[in-house]
């Protein structure tokens, strides 16, 4: 459990990078049974920054594993 930013930020810009170029996000929202918040979040301007940070936090845990070795 001590190196967990890596799978965290590799499985988030998965799953981010999935809702900004395909129609995952109106599928999983439906299946969650709130597609009525659809509107709000599958937009761009949410998207976009939301995989913008876990490609920083990817970064980050790159970064650090390689400073430690």
């Amino acid at each position: 459990m001590r190196d967990w930013l890596l799978p965290l930020g590799l499985g988030g810009v998965g799953l981010a990078a999935l809702c900004c170029f395909t129609p995952l996000l109106p599928w999983l929202f439906s299946l969650l049974g709130i597609s009525g918040a659809l509107g709000y979040v599958y937009r761009d301007d949410v998207l976009l920054p939301i995989l913008a940070g876990f490609l920083l936090l990817t970064g980050y845990a790159l970064w650090r594993r390689k400073r430690t070795k």
